[in-house]
């Protein structure tokens, strides 16, 4: 990718690539969103200077996230659970409907058109955006649920999604379980272990799915370039652990406004490149 750049577009694609990795490990650990939120854009944007075909991009920024994901999940999830903020009981009813979405979404992430993604990417983000803005939070002390088939359309429809837009499951499993009455912090410590389940087998997909494209950048295994994730990765891992902290000292409004703002920039952003590519 990077053998016919200049040093000046190097240099950019590198710190690119450092802002995601710290902007995606805050945001891994503040909001349980695996850090893709931010990842994804980033690297649509900085491997659209590189000349790249514009059909491959974002089949390479999403592979690429998921990758990242594995780790800052990891590292997310843990510092939840020293907070006692992950739902083991949900995670052992959801695991297996969402592992079955994330084949699907990858398998279909691999093989559609970069547009496509781009397009459910932003699309989801600025109906999420809304709701969390605007729908009042549960505070856990009124739980909801559903029956076992409908936890397992669920999972399947969030991990298919998470793993098109190459996100750690928050973007979509953070709204429905403050939907569903979980207080806003355990939502997002349980979501980052959700992230850790769809980033394992999401990557590993786009990594096969890729194998043998043509005109993929040099460090590239499929759909998931290496140099860019070892770039992202101890960066994003280093910084979810401020996200934790930050996560569980401030209020619940302002953590729901803060995700829900997110994900309304980066959603009007991916729109503005699908209209205009």
């Amino acid at each position: 990718m990077f053998g016919g750049l200049d040093p000046g577009t190097l240099m950019l694609l590198a710190g690119i690539a450092v802002g995601a990795g710290i902007a995606g490990g805050v945001l891994a650990g503040l909001l349980g969103v695996g850090g893709g939120i931010v990842i994804v854009p980033a690297l649509y944007l900085s491997l659209s200077l590189t000349g790249m075909d514009p059909a491959l991009i974002m089949q390479v920024a999403v592979g690429t996230s998921l990758s990242t994901i594995v780790f800052t999940s990891l590292s997310s999830g843990i510092g939840h659970y020293r907070q006692g903020a992950i739902d083991f009981d949900l995670l052992k009813l959801w695991a297996p409907s969402i592992l079955v979405g994330v084949v699907i979404g990858s398998v279909l992430g691999g093989v559609v058109s970069g547009l496509a993604l781009l397009a459910v990417f932003a699309t989801v983000a600025l109906i999420v955006s809304f709701d969390m803005m605007f729908r009042k939070g549960g505070d856990g002390s009124d739980q909801r649920s559903f029956s076992r088939p409908v936890w397992a359309g669920l999972g399947t429809l969030a991990g298919a999604i998470s793993a098109m837009m190459g996100i750690g499951g928050g973007t979509v499993c953070v709204p429905l379980l403050n939907f569903l009455g979980y207080d806003i912090r355990r939502a997002v410590g349980t979501s980052s272990a959700i992230g850790f389940l769809i980033g394992v087998p999401g990557a590993i997909i786009y990594a096969i799915s890729g194998l043998g494209q043509d005109n993929l950048p040099p460090f590239s295994l499929g759909y998931v370039n290496l140099l860019l994730a070892a770039i992202i990765i101890p960066l994003s891992t280093s910084f979810a652990h401020l996200g934790v902290r930050l996560a569980h000292a401030i209020p619940r409004g302002a953590l729901r406004m803060a995700f829900g703002l997110f994900l309304l920039a980066t959603s009007l952003r991916m729109f503005w490149d699908l209209f205009t590519t």
